[in-house]
């Protein structure tokens, strides 16, 4: 069986087919009758082209080299598919392609931090890509410094800057909520509703999408979340195609139970047709999973009904924090519906919204305040004083 990430797939003779990228940038390809005979293969010309890179004299390795590694062996073999794409996709985009340029061949404590640099100082990349980038760089770069020593005193000397975080989130405002919530409920197509969904339980869209009849327990009034669908790259069949893939929520904390108001259990109960077996995911009414692609289209083409200007899909997981907060809900009550790995995470995504509420809260004092601040310094409210009992 082909592993994550390998660039190994059967082909439809019968035969394996295998893939190394050479020092050239070139693909080299290798055909066996088994898998482990291709991987054989490729096992050996990546020695050599590994081999060939190092310096005479027990010289440093080529970094983009030490990446590439990092990235095919260790990283494909211990992450899931979705997360293993992500960061293929900073690697290959970002780290492989800096480290590749004549002065930054070798690792040191200069190509490292002109790579943070260059990656801090990209207007065109936002703050949260930003860290994405770095928090995966960082992840490869200690990996590689515990299989060689030699690298370590650099990768730690090196100060990753703070991204700043998103000051203003994505929010619909309870006139856009309604507006979205009306054009639902007069589409025709019923899987409109788990834009509703989404508004009043914040969850993600590959939650949504991988949800079942029988993660909801009407009985209980509470929805199970404990798997995510993603459309991801096909790494086994060369990466040039994509394919659906059901595994487990973005954290461990993100399976989760969440209670679900009795308008959204009815409206559920109304739109089970034909009583859907309970393994039958909600959206596609079937066995396969609905593309969460597919649902981002619908979800444009209902703001467009609504009139209300095009935001990302995550907009409704915030607009639902949001809402949450200005009703009062506490943070950790809301960070375990979330599904975030700790307190601090909402803390960080909601501080501004946090603020307000703080705002509203302290404007509240104005109405029992004793001393009117317009008048006078010292001028006493009377009509404060006025219900004060004479001694």
């Amino acid at each position: 069986m082909a592993r994550k990430g390998e660039n190994i797939y059967k082909r439809k003779d019968g035969r394996w087919e295998g893939r190394v990228i050479c020092p050239q940038g070139k693909y080299q390809y290798f055909y066996a009758k088994t898998y482990r005979d291709v991987r054989a293969k490729m096992k050996n010309i990546q020695e050599q082209n590994r081999a060939a890179n190092r310096k005479p004299a027990g010289g440093q390795a080529n970094a983009a080299d030490l990446f590439e590694e990092w990235l095919a062996g260790d990283a494909a073999g211990r992450l899931k598919p979705s997360t293993y794409e992500s960061y293929y996709y900073c690697m290959r985009g970002y780290v492989i392609p800096h480290f590749s340029l004549p002065e930054n061949t070798r690792l040191s404590e200069e190509s490292i931090t002109a790579f943070v640099r260059s990656i801090h100082r990209n207007g065109a990349i936002s703050g949260s890509y930003q860290k994405k980038i770095l928090s995966i760089f960082k992840t490869a770069l200690r990996e590689i410094s515990k299989k060689s020593s030699e690298y370590a005193p650099f990768v730690e000397a090196v100060a990753f800057p703070k991204v700043k975080p998103c000051t203003e989130l994505p929010v619909f405002s309870m006139k856009e909520q309604r507006l979205i919530e009306y054009a639902v409920q007069s589409s025709a197509d019923k899987r409109a509703l788990g834009i509703i969904l989404c508004f009043y339980t914040g969850i993600r869209l590959g939650e949504l999408c991988a949800l079942k009849w029988g993660d909801i327990d009407f009985e209980a009034g509470t929805m199970c979340i404990s798997r995510s669908v993603a459309r991801i790259r096909n790494f086994e069949s060369g990466g040039n195609k994509t394919q659906l893939y059901v595994g487990t929520p973005k954290s461990r904390t993100s399976c989760r139970k969440i209670p679900l108001p009795t308008f959204l259990l009815k409206l559920a109960e109304g739109n089970r047709l034909g009583r859907m077996a309970e393994n039958c995911y909600v959206l596609s009414g079937s066995a396969e999973p609905f593309d969460p692609r597919a649902y981002q289209r619908l979800y444009k083409r209902l703001l467009e009904k609504a009139g209300v200007r095009t935001r990302k899909f995550h907009a409704l997981r915030h607009t639902f924090a949001t809402r949450a907060l200005e009703l009062g809900v506490d943070i950790k009550t809301l960070s375990e519906i979330l599904g975030h790995s700790n307190v601090g995470i909402t803390l960080n995504i909601y501080a501004h919204s946090l603020m307000e509420q703080k705002k509203k809260a302290i404007e509240k004092l104005n109405e029992m305040h004793v001393v009117q601040m317009s008048a006078s310094p010292f001028a006493v409210n009377s009509a404060v004083m006025g219900a004060v009992p004479a001694m």
